[in-house]
């Protein structure tokens, strides 16, 4: 047996086996090659709309992957593609709803992308305004805590977020009933135009806990390895009742806000060209590679499968109907 087989690596040390970490990084490929697509979709004029995960990724799946993904139940932000796939949606749900199709499983093609909402997969829809889905996880650790079910309650959102009123009340309370919810705070650096250092007054998102009374930690939002860590520590206080969690993940955007953004009025290229180089994508496919779990053969691989995936998906959406007219105002109104 070689020195390599008998090392014990990071990601060994919290429980993890060497086909996690693989997975981990084909589902944050997928997030992203997904993602890459609708921006070529959305540049040939044929979806409207794309808000971005890309930069993200490695904290979305580190997170969702810690959670119980046959129990807990999720409420993700819009640029969440990685927590909602590693919760069971897949590249032809994302597609259906990037080109506002009947079969779109978020709304039947009523909303724009990343309005993530499956019952089946317990992904808990989002509206438009930012940080509605703060108190709503509130509510559904509530239900936890009375019901006395053991599954905890996950929401992210990004730091311009952490400014909302909505923030603070849904924190609050998690905080004085002691529930099982995890807030994570996506920390991209940017709340569309507006830097961080225009946000915040103070060095960390998770500084704020200590004003609440509960447990707070920042890790790396490039290191999935990290955030998978930090989530399932906190999903075990969740569970044992030792109340919520705020966890800010620091990473980067490295698109514009959405399709409809022109980051170069904001922020130098260089600036992003920097981040580029430290995006988890390449750091954590470097740390696979360290540890000889990948290569460019089984990279290769994984791209092509994840490819044909995302082809098939295209096309089926492309093709697929939008909804009838008369649907209109299906679940606007009360029926008989």
């Amino acid at each position: 047996m070689s020195e390599l087989q008998v090392k014990e690596f990071r990601h060994h040390k919290i429980g993890l086996k060497d086909d996690d970490v693989l997975n981990m990084y084909e589902v944050m490929l997928m997030a992203r090659m997904i993602d890459e697509r609708m921006w070529l979709l959305n540049r040939a004029g044929k979806i409207p709309f794309v808000v971005s995960c890309q930069g993200q990724e490695g904290a979305q799946v580190g997170a969702a992957m810690a959670l119980n993904n046959e129990k807990d139940y999720v409420l993700p932000y819009y640029r969440d593609m990685g927590v909602v796939l590693q919760f069971g949606m897949t590249a032809k749900d994302i597609m259906l709803s990037a080109f506002a199709k009947a079969e779109d499983p978020n709304s039947g093609g009523r909303q724009m992308p990343g309005h993530f909402g499956q019952k089946k997969n317990r992904i808990v829809t989002g509206s438009s305004p930012v940080t509605t889905q703060v108190p709503h996880a509130v509510g559904f650790a509530l239900a936890a805590k009375m019901k006395k079910e053991d599954f905890v309650t996950f929401t992210s959102f990004g730091e311009g977020s952490s400014n909302q009123g909505d923030f603070h009340e849904g924190i609050n309370f998690a905080s004085v009933h002691d529930l099982p919810v995890i807030f994570m705070c996506e920390n991209n650096k940017y709340a569309i135009s507006v830097p961080l250092d225009k946000q915040l007054n103070i060095e960390k998102v998770s500084d704020r806990a200590a004003g609440y009374g509960i447990h707070g930690k920042s890790v790396d939002g490039n290191d999935p390895i990290a955030v998978y860590e930090a989530i399932a520590e906190a999903r075990k206080r969740g569970i044992n009742g030792e109340g919520p969690s705020l966890i800010e993940t620091v990473s980067y955007r490295l698109t514009p806000h959405s399709s409809d953004d022109d980051d170069s009025t904001y922020r130098a290229k260089e600036e992003v060209d920097a981040a580029k180089k430290i995006d988890s994508i390449i750091t954590f496919g470097s740390y696979l590679r360290e540890t000889g779990i990948l290569s460019d053969e089984k990279e290769n691989e994984i791209r092509a499968k994840l490819r044909r995936e995302i082809d098939e998906a295209t096309e089926y959406a492309e093709k697929a109907p939008f909804a009838k007219p008369e649907s209109m105002m299906n679940h606007v109104y009360e029926e008989e």
